[in-house]
């Protein structure tokens, strides 16, 4: 299963991690990034340590499982 990690600092410079399960394919950096700025912009999402006030970067994480039994 693959999602998307849109990773944010804090106001207290702490990482603070949006996970998106089954984003679409082909991943668009351009649309990636502007939905961040987005969320930044319009401060809809805030942490324990604050507002998210900067980009730290964007990840595709891809799970695999298998059963064992």
């Amino acid at each position: 299963m693959k999602k998307l990690d849109l990773q944010f600092l804090n106001e207290e410079g702490k990482t603070v991690t949006i996970s998106l399960e089954q984003p679409v394919e082909p991943f668009d950096e351009a649309a990636i990034n502007q939905a961040m700025d987005t969320v930044i912009a319009q401060n809809v999402i805030s942490s324990s340590g604050g507002a998210l006030v900067s980009k730290k970067g964007a990840r595709i994480v891809d799970r695999t499982e298998q059963e064992i039994f």
